[in-house]
């Protein structure tokens, strides 16, 4: 089962699969956002040729553990995802996840020029894979 995970953002939507067993996640190339219905058909073309069972999208909960305006959003567009894919789509607590990003490829000495090029494809690379280790410890097969 291929499983796609998203890191929703307003400008770029960082996106990975998870290989056939659903063990590891890859990064795939960030897509700049060009307005809502080019944005879904790219998705549509990714999910077709990964023949993408599930989508996780990152929940950008406060610290606290509370929702903000960023849920809002996120809630929003998974809504609009389901409803276009039809297929199943898992809200999963991305809480740093971007600043985690970050702080890999700084320690990486990657430059700030590539890092801003490749920070939202490493956020939802995290993302998915979190979730798929998450899967992997509760014993459940993607079907959560």
């Amino acid at each position: 089962m291929r499983i796609l995970g998203l890191d929703y953002g307003e400008k770029r939507l960082g996106i990975a699969i998870s290989d056939e067993m659903g063990i590891t996640a890859q990064g795939l190339p960030t897509l700049t956002r060009k307005g809502l219905e080019k944005d879904l058909a790219a998705l549509e073309k990714v999910t077709r040729q990964f023949a993408v069972e599930k989508i996780v999208i990152g929940y950008p909960l406060r610290l606290n553990g509370t929702e903000g305006i960023q849920c809002e959003k996120v809630n929003r567009f998974a809504g609009i995802l389901e409803k276009r894919f039809s297929i199943p789509i898992f809200k999963w607590d991305e809480t740093l996840t971007t600043s985690q990003a970050e702080a890999i490829l700084t320690d990486a000495k990657v430059s700030r020029k590539k890092r801003k090029a490749v920070v939202d494809k490493l956020a939802a690379m995290i993302i998915l894979q979190d979730y798929l280790d998450h899967l992997k410890k509760d014993g459940v097969k993607g079907n959560e």
